[in-house]
């Protein structure tokens, strides 16, 4: 099972479980659009799509990796596209720091990294199609000294420069910097200087062909899309794409039959099934491989919370710690299995979550905490908690959150971080001395 590997590549190299998802190959040509913003949350697989889309599109690709999946069957396709585009392949996931510096440099390493990355490919540094000029804004981006607003522009122009034909942009977890800003209280800056990045890369630029842009929120326009030309966004309830993340449940069985552990399908789909995207049911695909990696590697039969450790959850902590008393009516209506109707907003800013209660539900439905089980005639939609995993992590931090709000001492603030206990009863079954 590839459990941490988001390289398509390796993956496919070295002989690793794959779901097929190369058909998203051939709908991206069939609706081309200049920029493509998909939404979805954590550990759904958008940076192994982004790998995917690397591996086919770029010049000088092994085009074997692609034997026997889906989009070979795309005789023609594949003829006239694969592996004929520069494509530049950004990740913004550790663009983070303590301060607006500090996050700049993350910028700037993750940019000079590929800018040598494309320099070794095409040996740009050496090329007789570049001027002085041209190499000089090369090196700007090599060793950090040159426009960082304005290096997705440079690099796309310098590689159509030389290759002749216009790149392709691939941008995987775009908002990561926008929250850990409005962590670290430098929100403002963050978001002038993604704007002006993106602005300067994909707004009217004619060197490049598409782009593909991931991340968990939509951010709002006004906030950070004024740069984009009427991007095309595809968000959890669209129909279109929406089979590309997440395991749908013939992969799922597909998978489980495998390797001989199709017994365990009812308790695999009541733990890590339950999303709905667009028209799709599926299952968290980094709960299912680590689920059938335990199955297979091990005698443990007792399903484990998998996604609860790829972060901090603080988001579901924000949210209880601003409840009121029909939010928390609401919750544990959710918890008990039932659904509540909301209003959602696809767009928002990070630096809005506290405003209102309203605007964390949307969150919490954009980053997989909860799933949507149908729309209202007035346009609010049906919200659930997904799978018994997702109830889990509730619990958890409903408890903690109850616990800061009944209990406000130092000794049991260190108490539950070390997660040793959660408030069940009154507070005068607590011990004097708690």
């Amino acid at each position: 099972m590839p459990i941490g590997l988001d390289s398509f590549a390796d993956i496919i190299t070295h002989n690793f479980y794959y779901v097929d998802k190369t058909d998203m190959i051939r709908e991206l040509l069939e609706n081309w659009g200049k920029v493509n913003l998909f939404t979805r949350p954590r550990r759904f697989g958008k940076s192994l799509n982004m790998s995917m889309l690397r591996s086919f599109f770029e010049i000088g690709t092994d085009k074997h990796l692609f034997d026997g999946l889906a989009i070979s069957k795309e005789t023609k396709l594949c003829e006239e596209y694969m592996g004929q585009y520069p494509v530049i392949s950004l990740t913004l996931k550790d663009v983070s720091g303590k301060d607006f510096q500090t996050a700049v440099s993350g910028l700037w390493a993750v940019v000079s990294m590929e800018a040598n990355r494309l320099n070794m490919i095409y040996d740009l540094q050496n090329s007789n199609k570049l001027d002085d000029v041209d190499k000089s804004l090369l090196t700007g981006m090599r060793t950090k000294t040159g426009d960082l607003a304005g290096s997705l522009n440079v690099l796309s122009y310098l590689l159509k420069k030389h290759c002749g034909k216009n790149c392709i942009v691939l941008i995987d977890e775009y908002d990561v910097p926008l929250q850990k800003a409005e962590a670290g209280n430098y929100y403002r800056d963050m978001v002038g200087l993604i704007s002006a990045f993106f602005s300067s890369g994909m707004k009217s630029n004619d060197n490049i062909f598409f782009a593909v842009v991931t991340g968990c929120l939509k951010i709002t326009k006004e906030s950070i899309f004024t740069g984009f030309n009427n991007p095309k966004i595809h968000t959890l309830v669209d129909e279109q794409y929406d089979e590309w993340f997440g395991f749908t449940d013939s992969e799922v069985r597909e998978m489980l039959t495998l390797y001989d552990r199709s017994d365990f399908y009812n308790i695999t789909k009541e733990w890590y099934d339950g999303y709905l995207f667009g028209n799709v049911k599926v299952y968290c695909p980094w709960d299912v491989i680590n689920w059938c990696e335990q199955l297979v590697k091990t005698t443990d039969r007792v399903p484990r919370n998998f996604w609860e450790n790829t972060s901090g959850n603080d988001m579901i902590l924000r949210f209880a710690q601003m409840a009121d008393s029909d939010t928390r009516d609401e919750i544990g209506i959710l918890i008990d299995g039932g659904v509540i109707k909301k209003s959602i907003r696809f767009d928002i800013t990070y630096d809005e979550l506290d405003d209102n209660i309203e605007n964390l539900w949307s969150v919490l439905f954009s980053t997989g905490y909860l799933t949507q089980r149908g729309r209202e005639a007035d346009g609010r939609y049906a919200l659930a908690i997904p799978n018994r995993e997702v109830t889990d992590i509730f619990k958890k931090k409903i408890k903690k959150a109850e616990a800061r709000v009944h209990y406000g001492s130092e000794i049991c603030r260190e108490e539950i971080r070390a997660g040793d206990w959660c408030p069940g009863g009154s507070e005068t079954d607590r011990t004097p001395e708690i």
